[in-house]
């Protein structure tokens, strides 16, 4: 089978694990289905290509239905490729009972935009002093010497855009797995927003 798979963020709530109240994302584990099965010998490496997500034909390019109509396979939102994980075959549908209860998972997600921060939203800066005439209270203050190297040093902290980027969270435990409903209980928060597209993996951590 694959490592992981695909699937979407519906929201939090609350479980109770072992005798006590936990917060748990609930993700809409698959159904993947199994577009490619990449081989060493004509591919160069070994994964599994999974789709997720149905879609009409005109949401499309031509070179993405053509890939999927050529593997026989529906219109779909998104591609992926999984580490191979045992045998495997085009067509198979990947769903979450590949995880249980009390498994470890790291999702994958894009973070909620924040738009241009400054640097105490941003990067924590404390700030300065709050008090009349202070004059100094949420800028970044000095970014370098004069003299010498006469310019900004690469990675300084400071205002820009926040958010939005690719985040991994790593060592989730999995509360609870309902693969006839699609879904997996995750204690703790997942990236992005609710309906954000998410993968979902076996925990490189153990």
């Amino acid at each position: 089978m694959t490592n992981g798979l695909l699937g979407k963020k519906l929201g939090m709530t609350q479980m109770l694990d072992e005798a006590r109240l936990t917060p748990v994302t609930v993700i809409e584990a698959g159904p993947c289905r199994v577009v490619m099965v990449k081989t060493k010998e004509r591919d160069g490496y070994e994964a599994v290509q999974l789709s997720f997500g149905d879609v009409k034909d005109r949401k499309l390019s031509k070179a993405q239905l053509g890939h999927l109509k050529k593997h026989e396979a529906p219109a779909s939102r998104v591609l992926k490729e999984f580490k191979k994980d045992g045998d495997v075959a085009v067509g198979q549908t990947v769903k979450a009972d590949i995880f249980k209860k009390g498994d470890w998972v790291d999702v994958i997600g894009v973070s909620k935009g924040k738009g241009f921060q400054g640097v105490v939203r941003r990067h924590h800066y404390s700030g300065g002093p709050e008090s009349h005439g202070s004059m100094f209270h949420r800028a970044p203050g000095s970014i370098g010497a004069s003299s010498f190297p006469s310019r900004v040093w690469k990675g300084k902290t400071l205002p820009g855009h926040m958010g939005a980027e690719r985040v991994t969270t790593q060592r989730l435990k999995v509360i609870e797995a309902r693969p006839d409903e699609n879904l997996l209980f995750v204690r703790g928060a997942v990236p992005g927003a609710a309906n954000g597209l998410l993968v979902v993996r076996k925990s490189k951590k153990g």
